[in-house]
């Protein structure tokens, strides 16, 4: 399984499935990320934490262990 914390800078990725439960998994797709959308990745900072992503159109941070969340395709 490659989640989004494995996808390298530059990379355009499809959001495969969503793990985690409750709040977690509500907050992750109140920010717009679901099934089916593209995600591309703008930066990483130097400590790998915070992923720094383009989604729908607009800018998000994501921390790492929310990345790990995120199957990629």
């Amino acid at each position: 399984m490659k989640t989004l914390r494995d996808a390298a800078v530059g990379d355009t990725v499809t959001v495969e499935r969503l793990h985690g439960e409750g709040a977690l998994r509500r907050r992750i797709m109140d920010m717009g990320v679901t099934r089916g959308v593209e995600i591309y990745v703008r930066k990483v900072a130097p400590l790998g934490d915070p992923i720094e992503v383009t989604v729908r159109g607009y800018e998000l941070s994501i921390r790492k262990g929310d990345a790990e969340n995120i199957e990629i395709a």
